[in-house]
């Protein structure tokens, strides 16, 4: 374990039904693959509080005191002597990983969110201090290399958070849908996924159709980029699309009857389900 620490503010909860309060965390000193960030934004996920109240107990039990949080942007303040991409100064970012084993097959593809021995940013064993993982709702963080990521400074920092997280949920499975030949995709809507999800699609060219159950979001779709807006409880409007879609994109988190969708997916279409972890599945429909 690492000996060397320092002390940074920080919110904790102590408990499921306790409010966030100030506290003092312990962070380690950067070692050679290190990178210490000074805090300067964190986005509020859902999953930061459903953690907070231990509403995930039956598959993510919450250790207490938890501090939440990782949709992390700051400036690097200190950095290890074998580090190369990051200098003091630098806008860096964190998400929802800070290591991984480093040896099993996904790891050494880069895709170390599926590593079996994963370590979240908050919540986790944390192999360098004992205990847990502390997250982003803190002043400072010190992170491996490899898993910061580089912020463009004319980013708004404040607006860019959230990336971390709402946008690579959708920002993955987009590049994957707005294939140059599933060009035509739809979303089904929740206000922060959706949103990003939408955006990402008419930016990679891609015909966006937004399906909602509120009539009241058709302006904000369309100005977001959507090409057009369903109602789904609207059973001829749906009836209009069945079958069209080469690529769904699922982002309601709310129980919903996914049947529907499915019925508009076209031949080898896919439709993937985000947000909710019961929803973490991708369907494959073939004619």
């Amino acid at each position: 374990m690492h000996s060397t620490t320092f002390n940074a503010k920080a919110y904790s909860a102590a408990s499921a039904t306790s409010p966030l309060a100030s506290t003092k965390i312990k962070r380690r000193d950067p070692t050679d693959r290190d990178v210490q960030i000074e805090i300067l934004f964190c986005g509020i996920c859902h999953s930061d509080l459903h953690s907070v109240r231990n509403e995930w107990s039956e598959f993510m039990a919450t250790n207490y005191p938890i501090v939440p949080g990782h949709e992390i942007i700051g400036r690097v303040t200190k950095v290890g002597s074998a580090v190369t991409k990051y200098k003091p100064g630098d806008l860096a970012a964190v998400g929802c990983m800070v290591d991984s084993d480093g040896t099993c097959p996904d790891a050494k593809r880069a895709l170390e969110q599926f590593c079996p021995n994963m370590i979240l940013t908050f919540n986790s064993p944390d192999k360098h201090l004992g205990g847990v993982t502390y997250g982003g709702y803190s002043e400072s963080i010190v992170v491996q290399e490899h898993f910061v990521l580089r912020v463009p400074s004319n980013l708004n920092l404040a607006a860019a958070a959230p990336l971390l997280c709402a946008g690579i949920t959708t920002y993955s499975p987009c590049i994957i849908g707005a294939s140059p030949r599933a060009r035509r995709l739809a979303w089904s809507v929740s206000a922060g996924l959706g949103h990003m999800a939408v955006k990402f699609a008419h930016a990679l060219g891609a015909h966006v159709v937004v399906f909602t159950t509120s009539p009241g979001k058709k302006e904000d779709a369309l100005r977001l980029g959507a090409d057009e807006v369903v109602v789904s409880r609207n059973s001829d409007e749906m009836k209009k699309h069945a079958g069209s879609f080469d690529f769904i994109l699922d982002a309601v988190s709310a129980d919903h009857d996914i049947n529907a969708y499915i019925n508009l997916l076209g031949v080898d279409g896919n439709l993937t389900l985000v947000g909710a972890p019961r929803s973490r599945w991708a369907f494959r429909h073939s004619a």
